[in-house]
């Protein structure tokens, strides 16, 4: 295990995966589970978790449909080792240097949390595993291309990010992937989208869906020191649930 921040051991999906993190740094939250929540993976598949940090997303996935073939890709070292002491088969390697055996490998299913941030537009951050995680040094688009290519035919591809980069990763999606549906989700009623996962299918003809916005907390502002998750995706954070859409 390489060196680094000290560790905390959290519970995701009400316990059915435990995850080592670090505390200071990047650290997985909502976002990843919602993407695995959104994958209509069935067993025997496989499935390719690009820039998969400790794991979460994929073993998230993994503990919801038991019997998926999984597999991380995680540039930054010490995250991969996370990854790899979580459970999860992981190559540490940047995205788009991939090695040849990966390469070769066709999947059913690549999910992504690309970063969030456009470090042209913004300030790093002074943690260098949550500037890897959230800073933006690789396009959009690249992360798009890299999917599509690691997609078997009618494979599909999931990724989760803010709705302002929503035009990005469409043009991205344009002439890799078809079939393309956008989930917004909006934190409170009467609040504009701020997140969204958007599914897309290799050789899909598909035309484009914009579902309705799901919400994520119940009332119209945060009033006291309790959670506040909407059932449905409380039974997604804490049982496991699918996210149907």
């Amino acid at each position: 295990m390489s060196d680094g921040p000290e560790l905390s051991h959290d519970a995701f999906l009400g316990g059915k995966v435990m995850l080592w993190q670090p505390r200071v740094g990047y650290r997985s939250g909502l976002d990843p589970v919602l993407l695995a929540a959104s994958v209509p993976a069935k067993a025997g598949q496989s499935v390719l978790d690009l820039g998969c940090g400790a794991g979460a997303a994929a073993l998230c996935l993994g503990a919801r449909v038991p019997g998926l073939i999984l597999h991380g890709v995680e540039r930054q070292p010490y995250y991969a080792d996370l990854a790899a002491r979580n459970g999860l088969d992981v190559t540490c390697a940047d995205i788009t240097a991939l090695p040849m055996p990966l390469k070769e490998r066709s999947f059913d299913h690549v999910i992504a949390n690309p970063p969030f941030f456009d470090r042209a537009a913004g300030r790093p951050s002074p943690y260098s595993g949550r500037e890897g995680a959230l800073g933006e040094d690789t396009a959009l688009e690249a992360w798009v291309q890299i999917a599509a290519k690691r997609l078997r035919y009618r494979g599909l591809a999931h990724f989760v990010h803010r709705m302002a980069r929503l035009p990005d990763l469409l043009a991205g999606i344009r002439p890799v992937l078809g079939s393309v549906e956008v989930q917004p989700f909006s934190a409170r009623p009467g609040r504009a989208p701020e997140l969204c996962i958007i599914r897309a299918r290799k050789g899909g003809r598909a035309e484009f869906r914009l579902h309705f916005p799901r919400l994520l907390h119940r009332g119209e502002a945060h009033l006291r020191d309790a959670e506040s998750y909407t059932p449905e995706i409380k039974a997604v954070l804490r049982d496991g649930a699918a996210l149907e859409f």
